[in-house]
């Protein structure tokens, strides 16, 4: 018998993005950073609370900007996946993003490029090039994901 996943859906809440994840990263200018990243990188605000945090729509998921202190360089990192990623990148230079190299297509099926915002967060951007087997690469698939086949 499946065991029901805890990370399932729940009721809906108009104060909380659906998103089951949704990173939470500090800047010390909550408006300032929420309006860099939806002009940099696409995205669109979803609620403001003060001006201490913001919640921004980032396709089907969400990410919280929130105010506190930066973490410190290579602390982690957020993998967002996009469709156009050439023209992503394009766009996100154009307006000011810290490139941190060109798009690059991997052997894993992904074409990605990284970029840093005005916090010190880094950010990959990844789109699917193809569906390929984890083991031809060197991975290996323990559990398949929530609409796997």
């Amino acid at each position: 018998m499946p065991t029901r996943s805890p990370f399932a859906s729940g009721p809906s809440n108009r104060s909380m993005p659906a998103a089951t994840v949704i990173p939470v990263l500090h800047y010390p200018d909550v408006p300032a950073a929420a309006a860099w990243l939806c002009r940099c990188f696409g995205f669109s605000e979803r609620l403001r609370i003060g001006a201490h945090r913001v919640q921004l729509n980032v396709g089907d998921a969400a990410v919280v900007v929130a105010q506190g202190p930066t973490p410190p360089a290579g602390a982690g990192s957020v993998m967002v996946r996009v469709s156009g990623l050439d023209q992503h990148c394009a766009e996100a230079a154009k307006a000011g993003a810290d490139i941190l190299g060109k798009p690059t297509s991997f052997p894993f099926g992904e074409r990605q490029y990284s970029a840093v915002d005005l916090g010190g967060h880094v950010w990959t951007f990844s789109q699917t090039e193809a569906d390929v087997d984890p083991s031809l690469w060197g991975g290996q698939l323990v559990t398949k994901g929530a609409g796997e086949a």
